[in-house]
């Protein structure tokens, strides 16, 4: 048995939360292997929605086992405002949530330290969600954390104390005013809260269910293009969004990967700073942030829109051995004339079809136009009733990179939904 891996092929909010809710019908685990409560990853389903930070999107379903891995980095306050919202809806949280021991907690002071440093950047700030993701990764590489196993050791506090104390020394540096006791009793409110769930070796628990024969679900937060390694460097998030990291965030061997499902939107959104080849500062870009309704899920800024950027899809692609293309929020497209998708770039006059190493090189994208279907896709619910101009986008996209659309989504909810033949 294999672990199959969701993940985002673009900037984030592609619709991970959706597709992961669809499809864990089909796995009796699901666990989430890097980020923090940075990511929002929507659910929609029988008139109730619902916006997951921390927790794996399959904790909606009975029957399944939800797991945070060790590459995911949790702040217990947000982490038990969720749960208790999630619990107000009758789901029993404790008994479907396991945690790993090895995922690193946020402090206070890491937002801190986070609002601090971006205020420092200025006008070169990366957009950071202000959640101290970036500062506990820091520590986690720098060996400095806390992880979520030292909440049972008898010396707890006084490791949260001298890593506080280190965090306070690392603030002198920045002119910067701020309470260096902000949230720290609530914060420990929340630890105790945290200690009422099931802490696991989740890389043994993960290895038993495969040698076990049972399906695993691994989900990712954010997308590839924000990947610390392979992604439009510096604007990215701090871990490892591609395949490999799962492989990471959950502790399974590679040759363990199955089918990775890659979501995209059938066209491209991105929240603060960073490149964008293909943003659109016109009425059709207003146009698709409206009809998309996108507004983050996390911070509820306006997302920066703009068309599908297909040599950045083929570069995901690649970078994460895609076998199952899932294409998102299709239906945000009906009405267009006209649609377009950016299939090569020019980059100092010369045309490529790659992904530049500086992606903040100013690059002009090569546009090729689509008819546009003008029909609703919302109330469509077999393939054969799709329109053909529809399907000439989608077998455009499948051409190009290789991989089969094997999933369509029409709409937010769990019925708006295609599985192709």
């Amino acid at each position: 048995m294999n672990v199959d891996v969701v993940l985002g092929l673009q900037w984030g909010d592609e619709g991970k939360g959706k597709i992961v809710d669809y499809l864990a019908q089909q796995y009796p685990v699901i666990a989430r292997f890097q980020g923090g409560p940075n990511a929002g990853h929507s659910l929609h389903f029988e008139d109730t929605s619902f916006v997951l930070h921390s927790v794996p999107s399959g904790i909606f379903r009975k029957d399944t086992v939800n797991i945070i891995g060790n590459g995911v980095v949790i702040d217990p306050i947000i982490f038990e405002e969720e749960c208790r919202a999630i619990e107000a809806l009758g789901v029993p949280v404790k008994d479907r949530l396991l945690i790993s021991k090895r995922a690193h907690l946020i402090l206070p002071t890491h937002r801190i330290i986070d609002a601090a440093s971006e205020q420092a950047k200025g006008s070169s700030r990366i957009g950071s969600t202000l959640k101290g993701i970036s500062p506990a990764y820091m520590d986690k590489t720098g060996r400095n954390g806390i992880r979520v196993g030292d909440i049972l050791t008898a010396d707890f506090v006084e490791r949260f104390d001298a890593l506080k104390s280190k965090h306070l020394v690392f603030l002198e540096q920045f002119d910067y005013t701020y309470d260096p006791d902000q949230d720290q009793d609530t914060w420990m409110q929340a630890v105790e809260y945290l200690k009422q769930f099931k802490l696991i070796d989740a890389e043994y628990y993960v290895n038993d269910c495969l040698q076990k024969d049972k399906p695993v679900l691994a989900e990712g937060a954010q997308g590839a293009l924000l990947d610390i390694d392979f992604g439009s460097y510096p604007y990215v998030t701090s871990s490892s969004t591609t395949c490999a990291g799962a492989c990471i965030g959950l502790g399974f061997p590679p040759s363990k990967v199955g089918r990775v499902y890659g979501i995209f939107k059938a066209y491209c959104t991105r929240v603060g700073s960073g490149p964008f080849p293909t943003e659109l500062s016109d009425e059709h870009g207003e146009r698709l942030r409206e009809q998309g309704k996108e507004f983050g899920a996390t911070t509820g800024r306006p997302r920066r829109t703009g068309w599908l950027d297909l040599v950045a899809l083929k570069y995901a692609v690649i970078l994460n051995g895609v076998t199952d293309l899932i294409m998102m929020k299709s239906d945000v497209l009906d009405g267009f004339d006209t649609i377009r998708m950016a299939t090569a770039y020019k980059v100092n006059d010369i045309q490529t079809d790659r992904v530049p190493y500086n992606i903040n090189t100013p690059i002009v994208p090569l546009y090729k136009e689509f008819r546009g279907w003008k029909k609703d896709l919302t109330l469509i619910r077999r393939e054969e009733d799709l329109p053909e101009e529809f399907i000439s986008y989608v077998r455009f996209i499948e051409k190009e990179t290789g991989v089969p659309v094997k999933i369509l989504s029409l709409g937010p909810d769990r019925e708006q939904t295609i599985i192709r033949n």
